[in-house]
Order: structure tokens, then C-alpha cells, then sequence
């Protein structure tokens, strides 16, 4: 229990924070969603250094989420890594308290803007898109 009487709430874990990401996948529309079967999702509780480093952003909470690889239609080349998306637990909870966006609402708009640097979608289309599958 808080001083004030109301019972505590426990930060959402990483699996609780996968689960509302793979909701928000399972929302896209199909289009999307046949081209994202080799896309591999992570949740981690931050960006490792040298990945803000090579973002040249200093605050660890500065990012919530990044897309790694090839967008669709690039052609692959041998030894390439499958396409990833990372999201960042303790900079999203922490935007979350900061912002008071319901928790899959913030999750869906990170998810579909990493997303839509896998489709190579401009940052108006990848508005439109979360407009598609919000909560």
C-alpha cells in the first residue's frame, strides 16, 4: 500500500511489455503483418552504450525504441542479420508515468513507428498507420 492508502502498482515487466507489443503487431493490417515474419522483437530495459553512442544521445531514457536492418524491398545480402525491433522498458515506463498515455497506446506508437522504418514509411504514413490499429 502507497502512504495514501491505494495499492501499489508494479511496473509492467519485459514479458507484460512483449505482450502489449505483440498486440499491437497483431493489430497491423495484412498487408503488413506477411511482411513481418522474419522481423525478430526485443525488449530490453535499455539501449547498450555504444548504440547511443552511434546515436549520439547521451540520456539512456531518450530512446524507447529502435528498428535494426534492411526495410523491405532492399535486397538482402548474404550474412545479414534478421530485421529487429527493440523496445526499451525503462525509458517507455518512464515516458509512460511522465506522459499519462495509457501503456498500449504509447507501446503501439512506438511499435508502428519502428515498424514503419522496416516498410521504409514516411513519419505522416506511419501516423496514419497507428491511427489504423490504436488500442
Amino acid at each position: 500500500m502507497s502512504d495514501d492508502g491505494q495499492p501499489c502498482q508494479i511496473a509492467p515487466t519485459r514479458a507484460q511489455i512483449e505482450t502489449l507489443a505483440l498486440e499491437a503487431l497483431s493489430r497491423l493490417p495484412d498487408p503488413f503483418r506477411s511482411h513481418l515474419s522474419n522481423v525478430v522483437l526485443f525488449v530490453e530495459e535499455f539501449a547498450d552504450a555504444q548504440v547511443l553512442k552511434d546515436m549520439e544521445i547521451d540520456d539512456p531514457f531518450g530512446l524507447t525504441g529502435l528498428y535494426s536492418g534492411r526495410p523491405v524491398g532492399d535486397p538482402a545480402q548474404t550474412g545479414d542479420s534478421p530485421p529487429t525491433v527493440h523496445l526499451f522498458r525503462r525509458p517507455l515506463l518512464d515516458e509512460w508515468v511522465e506522459t499519462g498515455v495509457p501503456l498500449d497506446a504509447l507501446i503501439t506508437h512506438v511499435v508502428v513507428h519502428e515498424i514503419g522504418h522496416h516498410f521504409g514509411l514516411s513519419d505522416i504514413d506511419m501516423q496514419v498507420l497507428e491511427d489504423m490499429v490504436a488500442p
